[in-house]
Formats: structure tokens, sequence, C-alpha cells
């Protein structure tokens, strides 16, 4: 799942006035942005596999300490932690934590049987929706049109800019998802996940939206 994740990430605005659209977007993403570093580590480990799913080309081998229920919990917690230390808005850090283990429960939906539980478990979870395309692609849009509506109607745009750049990320995003959808495989594991490094510059423009918007709610800023 891609753009079903941002997606969430847009409509948590509403229920986090204050809290900014990257760090919406860095909490919903965050287990798959921690994963590619554990890859590079060798702690976790995928392989390249063509026709694996008709959606993603991506035998899931091991990836029990960003992918477990019960890690995913963990990081959860320390991530609103954290958030709350930093802020001190617990509405935001509590939302938070709800987006990192969303990541989880919607990754359920569209994997293959390969979700640990926990680390060292035996038990692989998922729903295969990754087995249609069809059926990925309209689940996934549903979620991010749904998101950016909510988004829309909790902020308006300070300036120009406020609108050309969130307008220009949902685009953005939106035909990274159809390459997504019908690209080639990457060549190798490598390229993946470095690939997978560079949606930090989503989060990014995340910020860079937010602060060009305001909360029709207020908040804390």
């Amino acid at each position: 799942m891609f753009i079903g994740h941002y997606g969430i990430g847009f409509g948590a605005k509403a229920a986090a006035p204050g809290t900014s659209l990257g760090s919406l977007f860095l909490a919903s993403q965050f287990i798959d942005l921690l994963w590619p570093n554990l890859v590079l580590l060798g702690v976790e480990r995928v392989r390249i596999a063509p026709g694996i799913t008709r959606v993603v080309p991506l035998d899931f081998e091991y990836y029990p300490f960003s992918h477990s229920l019960l890690a995913v919990a963990v990081w959860a917690v320390l991530f609103a932690v954290v958030y709350q230390t930093i802020k001190k808005y617990p509405r935001g850090a509590v939302v938070l934590g709800l987006l990192v283990v969303s990541h989880w429960f919607l990754d359920l939906f569209v994997h293959r049987q390969d979700l640990p539980l926990a680390p060292g478990s035996g038990i692989r979870l998922g729903f295969e929706l990754w087995a249609s395309l069809p059926g990925t692609f309209v689940v996934e849009l549903m979620m991010f049109v749904a998101g950016i509506v909510f988004y829309v109607r909790n902020t308006v745009a300070k300036d120009a800019v406020g609108n050309w750049a969130l307008w220009a990320l949902v685009v953005f995003l939106f035909a990274v998802n159809l390459g997504n959808l019908s690209g080639a495989p990457p060549p190798n594991v490598a390229t993946l996940v470095w690939v997978g490094q560079a949606q930090w510059l989503l989060i990014a423009w995340g910020y860079w939206v937010d602060a060009h918007r305001t909360s029709t709610k207020g908040g804390k800023g």
C-alpha cells in the first residue's frame, strides 16, 4: 500500500489540527521508512520475486522488527512519547501513535500472509488484496481521495503556495502510485531500499505544504 497510507495521513489533520501534515505523513509511513534502513543493515531481508503478487513483486522474507504487530505497537508508543516531549500536544501524540499502528492494519488487507504478529512468532497474516490489481487501485484511491477531502475541508491556504504546493503533491503522489502499479520490478534490493528512502522528500513536502496552510479548527500550529 502506498497512497492509502498518505490518504490516512491527510485525513488525520481533522483529528489533530495542531499537528503538521509532515508529521502525520511521517507517522503513517514510519515503519516503511524504518524498514529500508534495517534491510541495508542486514537485520531484515527482502527478495525481488516478480509475479509473487499481481501488484508488488517482493517477497518479504524477514521483517519482524519493522512490520510485526508487536514491534509496530512499540514504535507507535515511542513515536507518541517523543512527539509529546517535544511538542506538548497530547491530542497530536495520540493521533500520531494511532497512525503508526494503522500502517500495520492497512498492510494486513493487502499483503500476502507474511506479516508477523511478533518477532519470533510463526504466525503470519495477510488478506492478499495485492492479488488483484484493480481491487488494490480502487481501494487505495478511495482512501487517498477521502483523506484529501478531509484535509482540504479542515485547512485553508495562507498564500498561493498553500494551494499549488498541495495540489502538486497530490498529483505527484498519484503519479508515483501509477508508476508503482505499472512499472517494472526494481533491478535489485539495493535500488529498492534507496528508492524507499526517497519518501523522506515526501515528508518534507508535507511540512512545506502545511506551513503555508492553517487549520480551520485552530490548534498549536
